[in-house]
């Protein structure tokens, strides 16, 4: 499966999301800040990265600006995680260069479900 990173500062919500996606088969790398996923995204080189918006040193859009900005990153999907899912904060997301837009909460099964589609249609195995 994939190898995925997941960037949120609440450690219930990442350690759920990692849970989660390790028992759909996914190796998943954590994040606890968006400048600690900028970082581990450029040494480990994940299939996807996921995330959150709100989060200290750097912002999940600033996150996603950056990976797209960086030559060994900008082919790696990105898919913002946010509470909110107003037009303007999707804009936000896809202004940033995010492949997707997930809103929180949810179920395992339907981030599971979600992470399987997102993945088939880019591509990554």
């Amino acid at each position: 499966m994939a190898h995925i990173l997941v960037a949120e500062d609440e450690r219930d919500i990442r350690e759920l999301i990692a849970f989660t996606l390790k028992f759909a088969g996914h190796e998943i790398t954590p994040a606890a800040n968006g400048e600690e996923a900028v970082n581990l995204a450029k040494e480990k080189l994940p299939d996807l990265i996921m995330t959150d918006v709100r989060m200290p040193k750097m912002t999940g859009y600033e996150v996603c600006k950056a990976i797209k900005a960086d030559d060994t990153t900008k082919h790696i999907p990105v898919i913002i995680l946010s509470a909110k899912g107003q037009d303007e904060e999707i804009g936000q997301g896809k202004d940033a260069g995010a492949d997707d837009y997930l809103l929180k909460p949810f179920a395992p099964d339907e981030l599971t479900r979600r992470v399987a589609e997102i993945l088939e249609r880019l591509g990554v195995s």
